[in-house]
């Protein structure tokens, strides 16, 4: 492995910026300074630049094994380090459902080929596989990931015996979507009655209400409260649902956390009149009041870290009729560029997204020498350019699918360089594929 010196980039990290030197060896941080010296390392003048710790993104669907027309680990990983993801936790709603040890280990395998980043993969329950989600390991699997709201397969967890066996008994974090299937279904009913067939993308978020989304997560906090689980819930998408979070004690003596996305922070339902399918995700964007309400709880630290809930469909599937066409798109390349564009907005700084998007993981999950610019830890490392300008097209996105929900939006700000575990797998549009990515491990 090949040693780098990076030089006079301005590092965010741990609240601060300083303007120093980076050297990495052997996978590792070995020194941060002033004026260092490596003549056998390659040197990267990152003067004007910015390095932050890679982007560790707790939500994504890679689509593989079972759906690898829509996107597979290879593809999806590539075009997260072209973002400045180092690492990811994948989602169980593959084909089969992963709600075996055997069919998570299958998983891990493949990563073990093909991630160019560090991977992590959660186990799924069901309403019939508790026994199976008991045998996981806290050491070296992200999490449990629970469907309380309808999702692929047998991935929805909707009997309250279940619910109160996983969060009882649950060896480990516990990742939420919460959504209240009963609800969902009573607003659908309506909808169809009043028009019938002709229902539109605008009704996405009115049918998948707000009212779902708060039944289901207060669920969720009642039953982790009770329990005392290792509650995460993920995609944040409602104003009200903040208050269901404490930002008065420190992230490491939470037991109850919760996620925000980054369409959920961009996009509100003004913008389906113009972004259509391609901005269709469960749970809905919803309201300016809602996408606002979300930032502010990020700024307030009742939201306490920054995903991407990356899940690709084809063209051909998110051009079908509202009712027919899929929920979720893909996010990893553009989510840190838009959010170093709210930036520059003057929305939120970027020490703050770097809490939420690095160090607040590695705190959330207890990952192991990650998720921090500090001596001794994995070299998991972004360079940016705030004053590097592109456009997204179909043409620069790296997705299986081919397109994103950013097409034809410009960023200010760009990523140059992505180091995975000591490794430039990323550099101005081109990878280094002859490395792999690692399984990141968990001080549990």
């Amino acid at each position: 492995m090949n040693a780098y010196l990076i030089k006079a980039a301005t590092i965010v990290n741990e609240g601060q910026k300083i303007v120093a030197d980076v050297l990495i060896k052997d996978g590792f941080i070995e020194k941060i300074g002033q004026n260092l010296s490596a003549p056998d390392a390659i040197e990267i003048n990152a003067e004007g630049q910015y390095l932050l710790p890679g982007m560790i993104d707790d939500q994504v669907h890679f689509r593989e094994p079972g759906l690898t027309h829509k996107a597979d680990i290879f593809t999806e990983s590539m075009a997260a380090v072209a973002g400045g993801i180092t690492s990811f936790m994948e989602m169980p709603n593959t084909v089969p459902n992963t709600l075996t040890q055997e069919l998570l280990a299958d998983k891990y395998a493949i990563a073990a080929e093909t991630s160019l980043a560090n991977y992590s993969f959660y186990m799924g329950a069901s309403n019939d596989n508790i026994e199976e989600v008991l045998k996981t390991d806290p050491k070296n699997v992200c999490g449990i990931k629970v469907f309380m709201g309808s999702s692929t397969g047998n991935m929805l967890v909707d009997n309250e015996k279940t619910l109160e066996n996983i969060f009882s008994k649950a060896p480990i974090l516990v990742a939420t979507h919460c959504e209240d299937e009963a609800t969902i279904r009573h607003n659908l009913a309506e909808f169809k009655a009043k028009y019938g067939d002709d229902l539109t993308i605008d009704m996405h978020p009115l049918i998948r209400s707000a009212e779902a989304c708060y039944k289901s997560s207060s669920l969720a906090v009642e039953l982790a409260k009770s329990y005392q689980t290792r509650l995460h819930i993920l995609h944040i998408s409602t104003a009200k649902e903040i208050a269901l979070f404490d930002n008065t004690i420190p992230l490491k003596y939470k037991k109850i956390t919760a996620e925000a996305c980054v369409h959920h922070l961009w996009f509100n339902d003004k913008d389906y009149a113009t972004k259509g399918n391609f901005i269709k995700w469960n749970p809905a964007v919803k309201t300016a009041e809602d996408q606002n309400g979300i930032l502010q709880g990020v700024l307030n630290d009742n939201i306490d870290v920054i995903a991407t809930d990356h899940a690709p469909h084809t063209l051909e599937e998110k051009n079908q009729p509202y009712t027919q066409a899929p929920s979720g798109g893909p996010l990893v390349q553009h989510a840190l560029p838009a959010l170093l564009e709210m930036h520059l907005q003057g929305k939120i700084s970027l020490e703050k997204i770097v809490e939420k998007t690095a160090h607040n993981l590695a705190i959330c999950f207890d990952i192991e020498k990650r998720g921090f610019i500090r001596e001794g830890y994995w070299a998991d490392l972004v360079l940016v350019d705030l004053k590097d300008a592109w456009t997204v097209t179909k043409l620069n996105n790296f997705y299986k699918c081919g397109w994103s929900p950013f097409d034809g939006d410009t960023f200010q700000a760009s990523v140059t360089h992505t180091f995975v575990s000591g490794n430039l797998a990323y550099q101005k549009g081109k990878f280094t594929t002859d490395q792999i990515g690692r399984r990141l491990t968990f001080a549990r």
